[in-house]
C-alpha cells in the first residue's frame, strides 16, 4: 500500500492547521472531544484513559504509553521525575519517535505540550492521528484523504439521499454514518425507517449503534454537528477511519479461516502424536516395570540343574525379549524428538509428556533395568559358583564323615570293656600295648575330626542347603569323638595301673602296632585323597595336581619298603612263636590291624593310583578346550570391539562434516547404517561362543579386555548413536523446509557450530554459544563479557533485546526453556538452528488466531457454533466447538463460545 505524501503532505496538514487557528473555535471544541475519545480507544488496551487531553499528556507518560500502543513499539525508558525538565524528557523523546516515522513537526515543541497548550496539543494528536489511523487508507493509489473519501463514496453510493462529497457538511444528517453501518451489518440498523429532515435521530443511532456492535466510541456529538454550519472536517475524519477500520478485514475472513484449518490441523497431528508417545513410554515402562522384579529375585536355587535353567532363561531374555524393547526405547526417543521439532516449527510449546513418562524417565528406568540386569548376571555366575563349590564340600564331608564313622564304629565297646580285671600279666601287657597304639590312632585321626568339623562349618557359611542334617552328623561325630577321648584317658589309666604289677611285653607286636597304625592311616589317607573330587579352572592349577600327584607316586617305593618291613615285623612274631612254641592266641595284642589288612589296603592305593592318572588327564584335556574356547572368543572380541569403537568414531565425524546437501547426508548414513546392520552376524557369531564359554562354566578370559557385555552395550549404543544422527539430519531437513534456509546458510551455520564445538560432543557450552553468534555477525559482546569470556542470564537476554526482542523476566525465561528445555547448560546444533532461523520465520501467533477468530465472529468478543460449522470445514469446526469453553462475558448470548482462551492455550499459554 502506498505511503502517505510524505514530508509535503504532512506540510500541508500542518498549513491547514495553522489557518484553522484563527477559524471558528466551535472546532476545537468538537476536536477536543473527538481527539480525547480516539486517545481512550486506545489507552483503554493499556488499561489507563485521559480526561483532558492538554492537561494529561503534559508529563509524557501518557503521550509515550500511547505512541506504544498504535504502533506497537517500544519507545525510550520514560523518566518518572515531577519537574519540569523530566517532563519535557518525557515529550520530546514522543515528538522524537514522531518524528522518526516521517513526519515533520512544526511550530510544535514539547514546552508548549507541557505548558498544556491546547491548540498546539490538538495539532500533535491530529498529527498522530494523520500517521497512525489515516495514512495507511489507500484506495486505487490515491492519498489518504482522497482514499477515505473515496472509501466512503463508494459504500454509500446505493443509498439514497446520501451524497458524501467531503468531510464536513455531507456528514451533517447523519444519513451517511448509518449507510456506512448497514452497508457492513444491515442486521443492526433498519435504513429505511430513517429520514433525511430527521438529522439528530439519524447521528444518535449510528453513535450508540457503533458504541454498542462495533466498539467505536462516541467521538462526536450529535448537536455539536447539526448546529454547526461546517461540522469540523478533522474531527469528522477522525471518527469515519474508525468505521473503516472497523469493516476494512471484512474481506479477510477466508484468510482468517485457512488460517484457522491449518493451525488446527497442525495441533490435531501433534496432539496424535503426543498421545502415541503417551502409549509408547506406558508400555516400555510397564514392561519395565514388571522385568525389574524378575531381575531383582535374588531367591537361590539348590542345584546345579534349577541355577543353569534361570540362566537360560536369562539368555533368552538377552536374545528374545530385550533386543525389541531397545529398538522400542530407541524409536521413542527420535518420536519425541521429531515431535518436539514439529512444535517448535509450528510454534507451539514444547511436548511435556505426562509425570513420570519424559525420556530422561525412560532413561532412568532403562538404566534401573540395565542395573539389575547386570547385577542378575553377576548373581547367577556367583550362585553357579556357590554351589559347585558346595557339591563338592557336601562330598568331601560326606567321605571324610564316613571313614570316621567307619574308623569309631566299635571303639566305644571295646574301651569299656573290662577285660583287664581277669587278664593274666602277659594279656594286661598286651591291652596296655594296644591300648598305647589305639591312642596313637586316635591323635592321628583328630586332624580328620577338625577337618570334618572345617567343611561343616564352610557349608554353613556358605549357606548350604542341608546344613541342618550335616551339622546333626558333625555333632555326633564331635560328640562320640570327646566320649572316645573321656573314655580312652579313663581305660589308659586303668591299664597304666595293672600294668605296673605286669612285666613281659612282647616288644614286636609292640613294634608292629605302632608301624603298622601310622602306615595303616598313611594308607587310608592316600587312598581318601586319591578318591577326593577336585574343581580346576585353569591349565595351570590341573599342571599343579598332576605335578602333586607325581610327587606322590615318587613316595610309593619308600611306602612299599615300609610295608615290607611292617610285614618283617610279623614273620618275625610268627617266627619266634614257632620256634618258641609260645602259647599265643594268635593275634596281634596291641592292634587290629592285620598284614592281610596291609596288603589289601596297599593294593586298594595301587589300584587306585591309575585310576587318578587318568582322572587327572581327562582334567587335562578339559581344560585345554576351555583355553580354546577362550582364545576363539578373545579373536573375535579382539575384532569386534575395535570395530565398534572405530565405527563410533566415525559416525560422529560424518555427523559434524559438511559433505553435500542434507539429502546426500541423509542417504551417507543410511547407507552407513545398512553396513552396521549387515554386521550383525558377527555379534551372534560372538554370542554363541560366549554360549560355549558359558556352558563350559569358564568365568574370566585372560586374552582380551571385552566381555559379552561390553560388545553387547556397545553394539546396542552404535545402533541408537546411527538412528539419532539419522534423525537429527532428517529433523534439519524439516527446519530447512520450514524455515526457509538456504543450504549456504545450513553450511555457514554448520561450519561456526563446528568450529566452537573443539571438544566434538555435539552441543556448545554457554561460551562457546556466545563466541559462535558473534561469529555469525550478531553483535552481543560488551566490556565486561570481553574480559570474563562468559555470557550469563543478563547477558543473553540484553543480546536478544539487541536483536529486536522485547523481552520482560517472564519472555525471557520462556526463550531460555526453548533454547535450553532441560536446563542443561548447552545448546544442541538442532536448538542452535531453531534460533538461528526463527529470526525470519514467519510463524502463527496466539494474537493472530484470535484476530482471525475475531474476524469470523463479526468482531464479537465470542462466536457461535453455527459461525464456526459455516466458516470451517465440519472437522475442524466440530474439533473447535468440543474444545471451546462457554463464552462468560457480560455481552455474552446463550451457546456462546470464548475462542479467545482457546486460541491462547494452542500456543501454551494458558490451559486448553
Amino acid at each position: 500500500m502506498e505511503q502517505y505524501d510524505g514530508e509535503e503532505c504532512y506540510m500541508q496538514q500542518q498549513d491547514d492547521w495553522d489557518r484553522d487557528l484563527l477559524l471558528d473555535p466551535a472546532w476545537e471544541k468538537q476536536q477536543r472531544k473527538t481527539f480525547t475519545a480516539w486517545c481512550n480507544s486506545h489507552l483503554r488496551k493499556a488499561g489507563t484513559q485521559i480526561e483532558n487531553i492538554e492537561e494529561d499528556f503534559r508529563d509524557g507518560l501518557k503521550l509515550m504509553l500511547l505512541l506504544e500502543v498504535i504502533s506497537g513499539e517500544r519507545l525510550a525508558k520514560p523518566e518518572r521525575g515531577k519537574m519540569r525538565v523530566h517532563k519535557i524528557s518525557n515529550v520530546n523523546k514522543a515528538l522524537d519517535f514522531i518524528a522518526s516515522k516521517g513526519v515533520k513537526l512544526v511550530s510544535i515543541g514539547a514546552e508548549e505540550i507541557v505548558d498544556g497548550n491546547a491548540k498546539m496539543t490538538l495539532g500533535m494528536i491530529w498529527t498522530i492521528i494523520l500517521r497512525f489511523a489515516i495514512q495507511d487508507i489507500s484506495v486505487e493509489e490515491t492519498s489518504a484523504k482522497e482514499g477515505l473519501l473515496l472509501w466512503c463514496q463508494r459504500k454509500t453510493a446505493p443509498y439514497k439521499n446520501v451524497n458524501i462529497q467531503n468531510f464536513h457538511i455531507s456528514w451533517k444528517d447523519g444519513l451517511g454514518f448509518c449507510a456506512l453501518i448497514h452497508r457492513h451489518r444491515p442486521e443492526l440498523i433498519d435504513y429505511g425507517k430513517l429520514r433525511k429532515d430527521d438529522p439528530m435521530t439519524n447521528l444518535n443511532t449510528a453513535f450508540d449503534v457503533a458504541e454498542k456492535y462495533l466498539d467505536i466510541p462516541k467521538m462526536l456529538d450529535a448537536e455539536d454537528i447539526i448546529s454547526t454550519l461546517r461540522p469540523d472536517e478533522k474531527a469528522v475524519m477522525t471518527y469515519v477511519s474508525c468505521y473503516y477500520h472497523a469493516f476494512s478485514g471484512k474481506q479477510k475472513a477466508e484468510t482468517a479461516a485457512n488460517r484457522i484449518c491449518k493451525v488446527l490441523a497442525v495441533n490435531q497431528e501433534n496432539e496424535q502424536l503426543m498421545e502415541d508417545y503417551e502409549r509408547l513410554a506406558s508400555d516400555l515402562l510397564e514392561w519395565i516395570r514388571r522385568t525389574i522384579p524378575w531381575l531383582e529375585n535374588r531367591m537361590p536355587e539348590n542345584t546345579m540343574q534349577a541355577m543353569q535353567q534361570k540362566l537360560e532363561d536369562f539368555r533368552d531374555y538377552r536374545r528374545l525379549h530385550k533386543p525389541p524393547k531397545v529398538q522400542e526405547k530407541c524409536q521413542l526417543e527420535i518420536n519425541f524428538n521429531t515431535l518436539q521439532t514439529k512444535l517448535r516449527l509450528s510454534n507451539r510449546p514444547a511436548f511435556m509428556p505426562s509425570e513420570g513418562k519424559m525420556v530422561s524417565d525412560i532413561i532412568n528406568a532403562w538404566g534401573n533395568l540395565e542395573g539389575a540386569e547386570k547385577g542378575y548376571e553377576e548373581w547367577l555366575l556367583n550362585e553357579i559358583r556357590r554351589l559347585e563349590r558346595l557339591d563338592h564340600l557336601a562330598e568331601k564331608f560326606r567321605q571324610k564323615a564316613t571313614i570316621h564313622e567307619a574308623w569309631t564304629e566299635g571303639q566305644e565297646e571295646v574301651l569299656q570293656k573290662h577285660d583287664y580285671e581277669t587278664a593274666s600279666l602277659s594279656e594286661i601287657k598286651a591291652l596296655l600295648k594296644k591300648h598305647e597304639a589305639f591312642e596313637s590312632d586316635l591323635a592321628a585321626h583328630q586332624d580328620r575330626v577338625e577337618q570334618i568339623a572345617a567343611i561343616a562349618q564352610e557349608l554353613n557359611e556358605l549357606d548350604y542347603y542341608d546344613s541342618p542334617s550335616v551339622n546333626a552328623r558333625c555333632q555326633r561325630i564331635c560328640d562320640q569323638w570327646d566320649t572316645l577321648g573321656a573314655l580312652t584317658q579313663k581305660r589308659g589309666e586303668a591299664l597304666q595301673r595293672t600294668g605296673k604289677l605286669l612285666e613281659t611285653i612282647d616288644q614286636l607286636y609292640l613294634e608292629f602296632a605302632k608301624r603298622a597304625a601310622p602306615f595303616n592311616n598313611w594308607m587310608e589317607s592316600a587312598m581318601e585323597d586319591l578318591q577326593d573330587t577336585f574343581i580346576v579352572h585353569t591349565i595351570e592349577e590341573i599342571q599343579g595336581l598332576s605335578t602333586a600327584h607325581e610327587q606322590f607316586k615318587a613316595t610309593l617305593p619308600e611306602a612299599d619298603k615300609e610295608r615290607q618291613a611292617i610285614l618283617g615285623i610279623h614273620n618275625e612274631i610268627a617266627k619266634i612263636v614257632q620256634t618258641y612254641h609260645v602259647n599265643m592266641a594268635g593275634t596281634n595284642p596291641y592292634t587290629t590291624i592285620t598284614p592281610q589288612e596291609v596288603n589289601t589296603k596297599w593294593d586298594k592305593v595301587k589300584q587306585l593310583v591309575p585310576q587318578r592318572d587318568q582322572a587327572l588327564i581327562e582334567e587335562h584335556a578339559r581344560q585345554q578346550n576351555n583355553e580354546r574356547l577362550r582364545r576363539q572368543f578373545a579373536n573375535q572380541a579382539n575384532v569386534i570391539g575395535p570395530w565398534i569403537q572405530t565405527k563410533m568414531e566415525e559416525i560422529g565425524r560424518i555427523s559434524i562434516e559438511m559433505h553435500g546437501t542434507l539429502e546426500d547426508q541423509l542417504q551417507h548414513l543410511r547407507q552407513y547404517e545398512k553396513s552396521i546392520v549387515n554386521y550383525k552376524p558377527k555379534i551372534d557369531q560372538l554370542e554363541g561362543d560366549h554360549q560355549l564359554i558359558q556352558e563350559a562354566l569358564i568365568f574370566d578370559n585372560k586374552h582380551t579386555k571385552y566381555t559379552m557385555e561390553h560388545i553387547r552395550v556397545g553394539w546396542e549404543q552404535l545402533l541408537t548413536t546411527i538412528a539419532r544422527t539419522i534423525n537429527e539430519i532428517e529433523n534439519q531437513i524439516l527446519t530447512r523446509d520450514a524455515k526457509g534456509i538456504s543450504q549456504e546458510q545450513l553450511n555457514e551455520f554448520r561450519a561456526s557450530f563446528n568450529h566452537f564445538d573443539r571438544d566434538h560432543s555435539g552441543t556448545l557450552g554457554a561460551e562457546e554459544f556466545k563466541a559462535c553468534l558473534i561469529s555469525l555477525g550478531f553483535d552481543i559482546a560488551n566490556d565486561a563479557q570481553k574480559r570474563s569470556g562468559i555470557m550469563d542470564a543478563e547477558d543473553f537476554k540484553t543480546c536478544l533485546i539487541s536483536m529486536g526482542y522485547n523481552l520482560g523476566e517472564s519472555e525471557f525465561s520462556r526463550i531460555m526453556s526453548v533454547v535450553d528445555p532441560n536446563r542443561m547448560g548447552l545448546v544442541t546444533f538442532q536448538a542452535f538452528i531453531d534460533f538461528m532461523s526463527r529470526e525470519t520465520a514467519d510463524t502463527d501467533t496466539a494474537d493472530q488466531v484470535i484476530a482471525s477468530f475475531k474476524v469470523l465472529a463479526g468482531d464479537k468478543n465470542y462466536i457461535l457454533a453455527d459461525e464456526l460449522r459455516r466458516e470451517l470445514p465440519p472437522d475442524q469446526a466440530e474439533y473447535c466447538i468440543a474444545r471451546m469453553a462457554p463464552y462468560t462475558g457480560p455481552d455474552g448470548v446463550p451457546g456462546a463460545l470464548d475462542y479467545m482462551s482457546f486460541s491462547t492455550a494452542l500456543y501454551g499459554e494458558s490451559d486448553l
